[in-house]
């Protein structure tokens, strides 16, 4: 059993400074994902993770080895969650003092039209795959209260424009459904002592043809030296055997 995590009272003198700066969190008028989490096993502490194929050992040597990544591989190969234990691993060692993390809205397929609410009702269902691996990774009553102190901040894309992100660990998830200039204007908010995950699966976009700017971005990069770009294959889905299988004939 792993041992339970203590926040060091200068974390808690640190904390009680920051202002609460995540827009999505405290939902009153639609489904929250806090309170859907209420009801599951609180994990209270944090696990070790392991790679489970060469693939996933890759990327995890890259995020400890440099401060902008790009995951790249179908669905069910870990990405997001890696890239979210790394950013907690990181931020219980005090290597940084918040976690950002953010996907862009888009429907997949189908339209739902508007949904009630304020944004942060509007934003609580795209977001919840964030929820749900934090929620692993750190419990819920420990998610609530970093959540509150804004030491975790989970918000759609558009919120990143005009920041520079110092001393934080940002996973952008989905990047998929990024235009290029979203990307672009994503990248070049890494600030000092900061890492970036940029995760995606070109195949599976949402967006018309054509727009998505994950592929070719991630050919850009992949020729700067301090970048790393990691591509994971369906020898590295960690799902249902059959969802392999089928990624190759569909």
């Amino acid at each position: 059993m792993g041992k339970k995590y203590k926040v060091s009272s200068s974390r808690n003198d640190r904390a009680s400074n920051v202002q609460t700066v995540h827009p999505l969190f405290g939902s009153t008028n639609g489904w929250d994902p806090m309170e859907a989490l209420d009801g599951r096993r609180d994990q209270s502490y944090v696990k070790n993770v392991r790679p489970r194929t060469e693939g996933q050992k890759r990327l995890m040597e890259a995020i400890d080895t440099h401060n902008l990544v790009l995951a790249i591989g179908p669905a069910g190969t870990g990405k997001t969650y890696l890239a979210i234990s790394a950013a907690v691993a990181a931020f219980e060692k005090g290597k940084v003092d918040r976690i950002i993390l953010a996907r862009p809205a888009v429907e997949a397929g189908e339209r739902i039209g508007f949904l009630p609410g304020d944004l942060q009702d509007k934003m609580a269902p795209y977001l919840r795959p964030l929820y749900d691996a934090l929620n692993d990774r750190i419990g819920i009553k420990r998610l609530k209260n970093l959540l509150d102190t804004g030491e975790i901040e989970i918000a759609p894309i558009g919120y990143m424009r005009g920041r520079t992100l110092n001393n934080a660990f940002v996973v952008i998830d989905e990047a998929q459904n990024c235009t290029y200039s979203q990307i672009k204007m994503i990248v070049s908010r890494l600030g000092w002592n900061a890492t970036m995950v940029i995760t995606g699966d070109p195949d599976q976009s949402d967006l018309l043809d054509g727009i998505s700017g994950l592929g070719d971005m991630a050919k850009k990069l992949d020729t700067v030296e301090g970048i790393a770009v990691e591509y994971l294959r369906d020898t590295d889905i960690v799902r249902h055997p059959l969802v392999a299988k089928m990624l190759s004939v569909i």
